[in-house]
C-alpha cells in the first residue's frame, strides 16, 4: 500500500480497488506456486514467494508494462534467496517477522529499476543450465503448476482470528482450549499428551527442544499446546521471556507431549476440497484414565469457518486500533469500514487510506 501511495502522489488515481484487484493476483502468484512446491524443502524460507509475486505486482502498480514485469520477475529468481535459518532451533529469532517486509521493500526496487533505470530482464533465471535457480537453488527440479491464476488462493485464504499461534499449530491450540477444564486441577497427574498431527507441523512446528526466545516459543506446537492447556488462553504476551519464566508448568508438559503424523491429516492438508489444518489431542493420566481425544481438523480462519469467524474479525480490528492508539476519530472510521457497502470502499483513494492508517 506504501508503494501505491507514493506513486499516487504523481497520478491521484489509484484507490483501495487497486488495493484488492493487486492483492488478489499477489496472493494468487505466491500461493500457486506454494500448493506444489515445498521450497522449505530446499533449505529456502518462503519469502521467496513474496519477493517473486510482490515483484510483479507492484511493477505494474507502478505502471509497468509485460517487459518491465518479465525484468523484475526474473530479477527476483535471480536474487539469492533467504535460507529458513532464522525460523529453526537455536538460530530462530525475530528476522522471521520482518522477513516478508523485507522481501516486499526488495521487490519494490527491483520494480523500480525496471520502470525507470531501463533494467533488463533474464530469460533463463529459472532454466539456465548450472547457473539458473532451478540447479543452484532447487535441486534441479522444476516449478509445478497445476492451478489455474484465478482467485483460488484468495477464496481459500487463512484468516489469523483469535489468537496468535503459528497456523499449523492453530487447531492445536483449540483442542488445548477444549481441554482446560479438564485437566486445569489434575495437571501434575498427567503422564503422556498424545498428539496427532499433519507431516508439516511435524516438520516446521515440532520442538522438543531448548526453547531461547520469543520467536522460537510462537513457532513451537508443543509451546503453544501447553500454554492454552494450562491458563485457557494464549495471547502475544503468552510467548514472553517473563510468561516462560514464571510459569514452569509449560516445560513439564511440554516434555510429556508426544507427536506423531496422521497420514489422513496430511493427505487432507494438502486435498484442494479441504486444505484441513487438522490436529487431535489426548491426555493420560497416572490413576489409568484418560480423556477422549479431542480432534479440530479447520482452524477458525478456515474458508469452512467464516461465518463463526466475523465477529471475532470485528473484534480483532477494535483491539488492535485500541493497542495502536490511533486517535478516535480515526479509529471511529476505520472501525466504520466493516459496514460500508463494498464500492463506496473500492472508490477510497489511497492516501486517504494511508493518512487514515497513521497515528
Amino acid at each position: 500500500m506504501w508503494a501505491a501511495s507514493v506513486f499516487a502522489n504523481y497520478t491521484r488515481s489509484l484507490n483501495m480497488g487497486t488495493i484488492l484487484t493487486s492483492m488478489t493476483k499477489a496472493y494468487e502468484i505466491q500461493g500457486v506456486l506454494a500448493l506444489e512446491n515445498a521450497f522449505n524443502r530446499c533449505g529456502l524460507d518462503h519469502v521467496v514467494l513474496v519477493k517473486v509475486a510482490s515483484s510483479a505486482v507492484l511493477t505494474n502498480i507502478l505502471g509497468g508494462g509485460i517487459e518491465h514485469i518479465l525484468s523484475a520477475v526474473s530479477n527476483a529468481w535471480i536474487d539469492g534467496q533467504s535460507l529458513r535459518t532464522y525460523r529453526h532451533g537455536i538460530n530462530t529469532g525475530p528476522r522471521k517477522s520482518w522477513a516478508a517486509a523485507d522481501a516486499v521493500m526488495r521487490a519494490f526496487n527491483l520494480g523500480w529499476m525496471a520502470l525507470f533505470a531501463g533494467e533488463p530482464g533474464y530469460p533463463q533465471a529459472l532454466s539456465a543450465k548450472g547457473w539458473g535457480f532451478y540447479d543452484v537453488l532447487f535441486n534441479g527440479n522444476k516449478l509445478e503448476i497445476n492451478q489455474k491464476f484465478e482467485s483460488y488462493v484468495m477464496d481459500n485464504i487463512l484468516l489469523k482470528v483469535s489468537f496468535p499461534a503459528e497456523f499449523h499449530g492453530q487447531t492445536a491450540v483449540e483442542c488445548g482450549l477444549k481441554l482446560h477444564k479438564q485437566v486445569k486441577n489434575r495437571l501434575d497427574s498427567i503422564v503422556k499428551i498424545n498428539v496427532r498431527t499433519q507431516e508439516a507441523a511435524m516438520r516446521i512446528i515440532n520442538k522438543p527442544h531448548k526453547l531461547t526466545n520469543y520467536a522460537d516459543r510462537d513457532h513451537c506446537l508443543q509451546y503453544m499446546l501447553a500454554v492454552a492447556m494450562l491458563s485457557g488462553k494464549i495471547d502475544s504476551n503468552s510467548y514472553s521471556d517473563s510468561y516462560a519464566n514464571d510459569n514452569p508448568m509449560i516445560e513439564v508438559l511440554r516434555e510429556k507431549m508426544h507427536l506423531e503424523e496422521d497420514k489422513g491429516f496430511s493427505a487432507d492438508y494438502l486435498a484442494a476440497d479441504k486444505r484441513s489444518i487438522a490436529n487431535a489431542v489426548k491426555v493420560e493420566f497416572s490413576d489409568g484414565s484418560e480423556t477422549d481425544w479431542v480432534k479440530i481438523e479447520y482452524p477458525l480462519g478456515h474458508k469452512r469457518r467464516r461465518a463463526e469467524a466475523k465477529p471475532e474479525l470485528k473484534n480483532k480490528l477494535t483491539h488492535a486500533l485500541d493497542n495502536l492508539k490511533i486517535d478516535s476519530r480515526k479509529a471511529d472510521k476505520l472501525n466504520s469500514l466493516w459496514d460500508m457497502p463494498i464500492n463506496e470502499f473500492m472508490n477510497i483513494p489511497i492516501n486517504e487510506m494511508v493518512t487514515l492508517c497513521q497515528k
